[in-house]
């Protein structure tokens, strides 16, 4: 044990790039989950003005726990009242995304069995919260939300994208929907899709610059298609089908589709 401490102790003198980072500014994930845990059932409530009360409080008090320690020299008081101020409105965009869900997907029972069971949904409520905090500039926060969203729905949305109204994820599992990408409104993606950025040596240099596509409103995209490239515009109204890949900008009311695979049968000997 001693020539094992002494082995690693030496690794560590070489001081790597992760040696640097100071854990005690940095967002803890339980603390984290408990945020969004209570935040969700905010948005979701259902009780006396007195029971909402304590849970803005306690969702002020979560949020203030991590922000002392990722802005301590902000005002933090004030982010937590501004971004607590917008739940209203946050909510105004909830309730349609609900709408869409329930409106998209016949399968559906109710509004109550979509809030419950459905990760898309699940997901994009993250993701609006995480927005919010995302342009009041608060850092690793609201990364640290939507990661912990895809960690339980498999669906990875960037807290950074702007996404209109009416958003509908259906399945969810595997989409990507990048830092810089625009969703207009009565957007619809299933499993598997992809908003990406197009692979460049740019590296850091492109950070800040549009790099994942534009989907204009109602834009259907099915199951597996990948849409890549910040100049890359799909136009209104347009129909992308299953697995298509898609590099370029498609006019409005246009549908995109992969040519069929041709499919080989033998009989089995």
């Amino acid at each position: 044990m001693k020539e094992l401490t002494m082995l690693l102790w030496e690794d560590f003198q070489q001081l790597r790039r992760m040696d640097g980072i100071h854990w005690g500014e940095l967002p803890d994930h339980e603390g984290v989950k408990k945020l969004v845990k209570h935040l969700h059932r905010l948005v979701y409530f259902r009780g006396t003005q007195q029971e909402l009360g304590q849970m803005i409080r306690k969702s002020y008090d979560l949020l203030m726990s991590q922000l002392e320690k990722v802005c301590p020299d902000e005002d933090t008081d004030r982010i937590c009242m501004d971004f607590l101020e917008k739940i209203p409105a946050v909510r105004g965009k909830i309730e349609k995304d609900l709408l869409a869900a329930f409106e998209g997907d016949p399968a559906a029972t109710g509004y109550d069995e979509i809030v419950l069971a459905y990760p898309g949904l699940y997901a994009i409520t993250v993701y609006r919260l995480a927005h919010e905090l995302y342009k009041l500039n608060v850092p690793l926060i609201p990364r640290s939300m939507t990661e912990l969203a895809h960690s339980t729905t498999g669906i990875d949305i960037h807290p950074g994208a702007t996404i209109g109204e009416y958003f509908f994820i259906d399945h969810g599992t595997g989409i990507v929907i990048g830092q810089t990408t625009i969703i207009g409104d009565h957007v619809k993606l299933y499993q598997g899709v992809t908003l990406g950025g197009l692979s460049t040596r740019g590296g850091q240099k492109l950070s800040g610059a549009k790099r994942h596509p534009t989907i204009e409103d109602s834009v259907t995209i099915y199951a597996g298609a990948t849409i890549l490239g910040g100049e890359t515009v799909i136009g209104r109204g347009c129909v992308i089908g299953a697995n298509a890949f898609v590099t370029s900008s498609i006019p409005a009311d246009t549908t995109v589709t992969m040519k069929q695979p041709e499919l080989q049968l033998k009989k089995h000997q």
